[in-house]
């Protein structure tokens, strides 16, 4: 790990100094700009594919559980829910690592837990989110070893020129669970420095679906941060970033026990350089860490009375970036750098049985089980992209990475070491990209790309051992050995709009399109060889080791239009559709969302505004069985919001979710775990639900 944080530096100090040299030289034939942003993310104009969402949360009226709630009016998203805490986002049969998801162009904070029940979108306030820049497939090599997308989210920033002391205070409240949600943030904001801080309080209880039975569902959270911003200069900015999250008494209802806290500290340093010379134009640099302390019980679970268990967990995230942005000639803007991410885990599981073999014992006895097994994986990356303007309206990029990933298991269990040669690895992947961009006209643009992305196996993958962290009732075995995941993907998309008259402002569209074949796919298969560890006498009586997959694909698409009428009023319409198939299984692969449509129409203006949006989901009769799925059945749910700007710098808005009170689950929802009331059948979502938000800014 020092010898990587000592390249990182290396190449910092040496990127720096140029930097300053040639600014000194450019400093009277080159006019500087105000830098007001340190992060170098998504640019709409010369990444491709790529999509920039608004965080409409004031719109939405709805108040998000975390951070994976903001993704549920995205087209192509669905969300994996295990409870209303422990939600991942998926964006085309792709979640977890296969997807690169970070915050401001780098941040990351991993999961201690090894069901997921603290995931990333977990330790930030969603209302921080300004908004989120998504790249459609492994199209880019800059932010990371890229699989299934990158999914940025940029938290918000102040208006640097808008100096002294301003702020916003909101809250809002659910009917449906009697949940309160509460945040604040502040900002100071001078020429030569600026400080933002925010605070926030969530406290959820259970909540009722549409047949009025009740999920174990509550939690509380709470968040702080502060965010420094110091410009030595008009084109030279430094930026410290300080967060902390507090989860407390978190019940997971699709998960064999709950939260009792999860605690999570990060820290991020931001420098940029820019306006340098003629050939070097910019250099940025990132550096970061986060903790995460978590502790599950099955204190409140029937299994409580035959065996006691606590794990107590953490992971460690550190990482960072430098890249470079040089222009050799006036047509070609080139981005190379180096990036680092390493992720240490470590755990244990304290079991005391009270019960064995259906007979109460008349001592209990003490067991620790590793968790995590003090493993690590550590990736240090070097990249290059080129962005070739062909001519005025065509763009072609091109970039090229090397992954050198490194992992290792340093306190193994005995009997896993006695399944695997266990040793430090060293894996050599190559990701690569192509694609192009062609304006064909003002109101029209249409996008080719083909990236082959590659994800060498996470943590639970090469290192869990006997742990229940799938959707069925398996346990669940790492593989050290596993080869890397390949994505070759391919797309074709285009955009428009076609301004209309007689009344009618505008009609836009847009759609995707998209194919995958992947190399060395990793599921879990069941090995008849392998008895389960835990409780053997229970069944199903194998464990399930993972394993890479030779045959494997998905494809489908996302398409999208919308009539713009009256200047104020719209009416939308919005598809998105997946299909992937496991050949080797002869199934589908897992956590593959079914049709989703999307109808809204409403009124935007600037003292009022009013939506309604009509969801309707297919029938997924396209499963995994070797997963544990089950064919879901379809729904229809109908949402209606209202907003108002009642007074100077007030905002009040009220919504109706589920109208109709309708009785659903989503198919990705995992099943109902361990619970006294309830089967192994998916967990249900809220049932109608009466929301209010209210804001005020100064």
């Amino acid at each position: 790990m020092k010898t990587l944080y000592s390249t990182l530096l290396c190449v910092l100090l040496t990127a720096v100094s140029y930097a300053q040299k040639e600014t000194e030289k450019d400093t009277l034939n080159k006019k500087t700009t105000k830098l007001n942003e340190v992060i170098v993310t998504g640019n709409k104009n010369t990444d491709p594919v790529l999509t920039i969402v608004s965080n409409k949360y004031v719109e939405n009226i709805v108040q998000p559980k975390n951070v994976a709630d903001l993704f549920n009016n995205i087209i192509g998203f669905s969300s994996i829910k295990r409870g209303n805490y422990a939600i991942d986002p998926s964006f085309r049969a792709s979640q977890y690592e296969q997807l690169n998801i970070q915050y401001d162009g780098g941040t990351k904070a991993m999961h201690a837990c090894p069901n997921r029940m603290d995931p990333i979108t977990t330790h930030i306030i969603p209302e921080e989110i300004s908004k989120i820049e998504i790249i459609k497939g492994p199209y880019t090599v800059r932010y990371g070893a890229t699989f299934g997308g990158v999914i940025n989210m940029v938290t918000e920033k102040p208006n640097y020129l808008d100096y002294g002391l301003h702020g916003k205070i909101s809250g809002g409240y659910e009917s449906n669970g009697n949940s309160l949600v509460n945040m604040a943030q502040f900002q100071y904001i001078q020429e030569k420095y600026d400080i933002v801080a925010n605070a926030g309080y969530r406290d959820f209880g259970n909540y009722e679906d549409g047949d009025g039975t009740e999920i174990p569902s509550s939690f509380r959270s709470t968040d702080y941060g502060v965010k420094v911003g110091y410009n030595f200069s008009d084109n030279q900015r430094l930026q410290a970033h300080w967060r902390q999250s507090f989860g407390r008494d978190v019940l997971h209802a699709a998960l064999p026990m709950d939260t009792d806290y999860d605690n999570s500290s990060i820290i991020s340093l931001d420098y940029k350089l820019d306006n340098i010379g003629k050939i070097i134009k910019s250099v940025n640099a990132k550096a970061y860490y986060s903790y995460v302390d978590h502790l599950m019980t099955n204190t409140n679970r029937p299994s409580f009375n035959m065996m006691e268990a606590a794990s107590n967990v953490d992971a460690v995230t550190t990482g960072g970036k430098v890249e470079l942005h040089w222009q050799p000639v006036e047509s070609l803007n080139i981005f190379s750098g180096i990036d680092v991410l390493n992720v240490a885990r470590d755990g244990n599981r304290e079991r005391l049985v009270k019960m064995m073999n259906g007979n109460m014992l008349p001592e209990p006895m003490l067991f620790t089980d590793k968790v995590w097994q003090d493993s690590y994986i550590n990736d240090l990356g070097v990249f290059t992209e080129a962005k070739y303007s062909v001519s005025p309206s065509t763009i072609l990029t091109a970039g090229i990475r090397y992954d050198n990933v490194v992992s290792d298991i340093k306190d193994p269990e005995a009997d896993f070491e006695a399944m695997y040669d266990l040793e430090k690895r060293t894996e050599h992947n190559i990701s690569a990209t192509v694609s192009v961009k062609k304006i064909v006209s003002d109101n029209f643009t249409l996008e080719a790309a083909y990236g082959r992305g590659v994800r060498s196996a996470n943590m639970i993958e090469r290192f869990i051992n006997h742990f229940n962290v799938g959707q069925d009732p398996f346990e669940y075995v790492g593989n050290p050995n596993l080869n890397a995941e390949v994505n070759n993907q391919f797309e074709i998309g285009f955009k428009g709009y076609e301004p209309l008259k007689n009344g009618f402002d505008g009609f836009k569209y847009e759609a995707s399109f998209y194919y995958s074949f992947f190399e060395n796919y990793i599921a879990a298969v069941v090995d008849e060889t392998l008895d389960r560890k835990f409780m053997p006498m229970a069944l199903p009586q194998n464990a399930k080791v993972f394993r890479n997959l030779d045959e494997a694909y998905k494809t489908g698409f996302e398409a999208k239009a919308e009539l713009d009428f009256l200047n104020d009023y719209f009416v939308k319409g919005e598809f998105a559709y997946v299909y992937a198939k496991n050949k080797d299984l002869n199934e589908s692969l897992p956590l593959t969302p079914p049709f989703t449509t999307r109808f809204s129409a409403g009124v935007k203006k600037e003292k009022y505004w009013a939506n309604l949006q009509y969801n309707l989901v297919s029938q997924q009769n396209n499963i995994s069985e070797s997963f544990g799925e089950t064919t879901t059945n379809g729904y229809q749910t109908l949402d209606a919001r209202i907003g108002i700007n009642a007074f100077k710098n007030f905002t009040l808005g009220v919504a109706v979710l589920n109208v109709f009170d309708e009785a659903y689950n989503n198919h990705l929802n995992f099943s109902f775990t361990n619970q006294a009331d309830f089967g192994r059948v998916p967990i249900t979502e809220p049932g109608r639900n009466f929301s209010a938000f209210l804001q005020y800014r100064f």
